[in-house]
């Protein structure tokens, strides 16, 4: 992309309108891709503003043999699979909104306020949402990553190849892997729908 290249060579003459430009070009896509890849706000939160920072200390490296965008979601692939390999043996504590919460010595009912006309077609969307989540979480990163790159980023396998730095291929091969075990997994959900 031509505006890249320009704002590219800008920012490699220290000029910080430049990467203000970058980031916001490219931080609400980025950031999606790292919710997907990891599940939780919060580290797609830190590990988005970690892609930044890394662009920032090596714009001086880049060279643009790939796009912008390519070295973006590499450096956020790279550190979404560190992630996960740190986080890999510690796994985060699911509560139930039915379980009820102490309070002093008491339990109470978790009350959550319904804000919506119509509660149960909400309901089945979220539901629909966390059964997909979950089972984007259970998939290898390598296939979470590249069905995550083509389905929800819109990338062609050429982009993803390049992303992931991988050939053609095996971008197919993923995408195809990934859509199976996805299927397979939401199969009994979608069976009682």
């Amino acid at each position: 992309m031509h505006q890249d290249a320009e704002l590219i060579a800008r920012c490699q003459r220290a000029d910080a309108s430049a990467f203000d430009a970058i980031v916001a070009r490219y931080k609400t896509k980025i950031y999606h891709y790292l919710y997907r890849m990891t599940g939780n706000a919060e580290d797609a939160d830190d590990l988005t503003q970690e892609v930044f920072i890394r662009m920032y200390t090596n714009i001086g490296k880049f060279r643009a043999e790939a796009s912008l965008s390519t070295w973006l979601f590499r450096i956020a692939g790279n550190l979404a699979v560190d992630r996960f390999r740190r986080t890999k043996n510690s796994r985060r504590l699911v509560t139930s909104l039915d379980a009820p919460i102490q309070v002093g010595e008491e339990e109470a009912s978790r009350d959550v306020p319904d804000m919506s006309m119509a509660p149960e077609v909400l309901v089945g969307r979220r539901e629909l949402a966390d059964h997909i989540e979950s089972a984007l979480a259970k998939l290898p990163a390598k296939l979470r990553s590249a069905v995550i790159l083509f389905d929800v980023e819109g990338m062609s396998y050429d982009e993803i190849a390049g992303v992931e730095g991988i050939p053609l291929g095996t971008v197919k091969s993923r995408i195809f892997n990934a859509r199976v075990a996805l299927r397979d997994s939401l199969r009994p959900y979608l069976e009682t729908e």
